[in-house]
């Protein structure tokens, strides 16, 4: 045990919990009883408490002051193990960054998942994967689809096993309006069905929104789509091998595109258009 944790483990914990999610187990730990509830809305899709306290990796958060006050203020803290991994003055921000965390370091270690970085939807059973970063127009994309008609998969990952399936990760769209953290919305608030099962990738679509920008994309050939698809990949510094495996199954069976868009209901239409042909409808 190192220096820093062992004082860290000095501190009183009132509350905590342990849980796996995706075959990854995680402690969490709070000094103030009072943010459990809301760390607990901030756990990974589909984690399960666990009762036995050995974890892969446990996280802190150590809450400071509510309330500016004279003198020294207290931060808000969260480490990462033993790390000091984020600090700041705004509760709200810690938890935010905690929720984070906690994501990727499942999406990092899931044995037999690979996790891209990706809105996903359904349709006429097969997915279209639209692989990005935050701030690059997926999440708006992903609305157009859905009002379209498509089911929902996701908005933060395309979560793929070995058969290059991808299953349904569905938390709520992170929709941006003047605030830049965004407002969580579900799928059924949108008038869209939630996926259940996994799908087979039909379109892979690589996309950036640009202001009056037309959607007019070119084909990308199976090796091309791989590097657009580990660009976006949690885990390709990690498990190389599995991920380039993974994602070449994807790229052999599923058709993808690039290009820049404008309007998103434009470029949905589109989109649902290409696999519906792409399937034979």
């Amino acid at each position: 045990m190192t220096t820093c944790l062992a004082r860290l483990n000095r501190l009183a914990w009132p509350a905590g919990l342990s849980f796996s999610a995706y075959g990854v187990r995680v402690g969490v730990r709070v000094t103030d009883p009072a943010v459990m509830d809301e760390v607990v809305a901030r756990l990974p899709i589909g984690w399960k408490t666990r009762s036995s306290p050995r974890v892969d990796h446990l996280v802190s958060l150590v809450v400071g002051d509510r309330e500016p006050r004279r003198g020294l203020t207290r931060l808000h803290l969260v480490y990462s193990g033993a790390v000091r991994a984020f600090r700041t003055r705004d509760l709200t921000e810690a938890l935010q960054f905690l929720e984070y965390h906690l994501e990727e370091f499942v999406a990092q270690m899931a044995p037999g998942r690979v996790f891209v970085h990706a809105g996903v939807v359904g349709w006429k059973g097969k997915a279209i994967v639209i692989p990005g970063a935050s701030h690059s127009g997926k999440t708006s994309l992903v609305a157009a689809l859905l009002e379209a008609g498509a089911t929902y998969y996701s908005d933060e990952f395309a979560v793929l096993d070995a058969r290059g399936r991808v299953h349904p990760y569905p938390r709520p769209l992170r929709i941006r309006d003047q605030d830049d953290l965004g407002r969580r919305v579900t799928a059924d608030a949108l008038g869209a069905p939630s996926g259940r099962g996994s799908l087979p990738v039909g379109l892979v679509a690589s996309t950036r929104y640009v202001a009056a920008g037309r959607w007019r994309p070119r084909s990308l050939s199976p090796g091309e789509a791989v590097l657009e698809l580990m660009s976006h990949t949690v885990t390709a510094r990690f498990r190389p091998r599995e991920v380039l495996r993974v994602l070449g199954r994807v790229a052999l069976r599923a058709s993808a595109l690039k290009g820049r868009r404008g309007d998103a209901r434009e470029t949905a239409r589109s989109l649902l258009a290409r696999i519906g042909q792409d399937s034979g409808a």
